[in-house]
C-alpha cells in the first residue's frame, strides 16, 4: 500500500503549492491532490501494521518537495509549469 502511494503522490507531482500558483498550475494541481491523499489516510483506520502512518510519511514528504520545488522555481524565474 505504501508504495502504490508513493507512485500515486510522484504522479500527482510529476503530472501536475502555494507559492505563484497561477504560474505553475500542474504543481498547485499536484500540490491540492497531495493534501486530499493526506486527509484521506488520516481519516482511514489505524488498523494497517503501521502502512498507512508509513503512507502519510511519504505524503508529508511529497507535499515538501512540491512546496520547495516551486519555491526554487519563484526564486529563479525558472522555466514555470509546462503546458
Amino acid at each position: 500500500m505504501t508504495r502504490i502511494l508513493q507512485a500515486l503522490a510522484l504522479t500527482a507531482a510529476l503530472s501536475v503549492s502555494t507559492l505563484a500558483a497561477a504560474a505553475q498550475p500542474h504543481m498547485e494541481a499536484a500540490l491540492a491532490k497531495l493534501k486530499e491523499a493526506k486527509a484521506a489516510l488520516n481519516q482511514a483506520s489505524d488498523d494497517k501494521g503501521g502502512h498507512r502512518v508509513n503512507a502519510i510519511k511519504a505524503v508529508d514528504h511529497a507535499i515538501e518537495q512540491v512546496q520547495k520545488g516551486m519555491a526554487f522555481d519563484a526564486k529563479n524565474g525558472g522555466d514555470k509549469d509546462k503546458k
